[in-house]
């Protein structure tokens, strides 16, 4: 009976020990917001470097591209040489998701209004419609600022290879699809050397691609998606720093 009084007393002190240690580390976690963000979409956190983005050992950049903007002007990749950008797939008349991307990305360009090197490649996946004057238009109704934000448009064929192949975003025609098409609502970050970059996930593998059709305020989509628009911003700085 004495030996039980003594194994409570030992366990009372180390629950006593343990609260005194780690229920602080708790709450700060809490009330930094690291807990329900950072553990529960299992990202490592924003001290690591981020990860090259590797295929078949090789890590990959972006392809080469040359296509004309919405000013007419022939842009390619190399224009982006010496810049952070996104990469973003959609087309004008989207009805569903691309209206959603494109704010993000004007809250990203908002957001890094103070660099100027940082930009946006919005590849229309609808290129007989979305001319060089309808994606002028489609720029100037968003509130496109930034002189290195280029709506592009061209081949269709040349543009689907690149989405799908280069970057392995999926983009097709779809007639039974609102809008009559298809498309994955990704953003690809691309770093000042033409790399895609990304965080990794618990396991230590790259994300790849961020949801760029959640809003950081909505925090959760219908299918239980989380937002990251908002670690999207962090790592979008990392690579400017760099």
């Amino acid at each position: 009976m004495q030996k039980n009084k003594y194994t409570y007393v030992w366990v009372s002190l180390v629950v006593l020990v343990f609260g005194i240690i780690f229920i602080p580390r708790i709450i700060d976690r809490l009330q930094e917001g690291t807990v329900v963000q950072n553990d529960r979409m299992n990202l490592k956190g924003d001290n690591e470097r981020l990860a090259f983005v590797e295929m078949n050992g090789k890590k990959r950049k972006v392809p080469s591209f040359a296509f004309v903007n919405q000013d007419s002007l022939m842009i390619t990749n190399r224009d982006f040489d010496g810049k952070v950008y996104i990469v973003e797939f959609f087309f004008t008349s989207c009805p569903t998701i691309c209206p959603i991307m494109n704010r993000n990305l004007v809250e990203l360009q908002d957001e890094f209004k103070e660099f100027d090197d940082f930009g946006v490649a919005s590849f229309t996946i609808d290129p007989e419609n979305d001319t060089p004057s309808v994606l002028k238009a489609y720029a100037e109704d968003y509130g496109v600022t930034n002189m290195d934000w280029h709506f592009l448009t061209g081949d269709m064929k040349d543009i689907y290879e690149l989405a799908n192949t280069g970057f392995s975003i999926f983009a097709a025609q779809m007639p039974e699809a609102a809008g009559g098409f298809e498309h994955a609502g990704l953003f690809a970050l691309i770093d000042k050397n033409g790399f895609i970059r990304s965080r990794t996930d618990k396991f230590g593998n790259p994300i790849i691609y961020y949801r760029g059709a959640i809003t950081e305020s909505e925090k959760v989509n219908d299918h239980g998606e989380e937002e990251q628009i908002s670690i999207l911003k962090r790592d979008i700085r990392k690579l400017l720093e760099e």
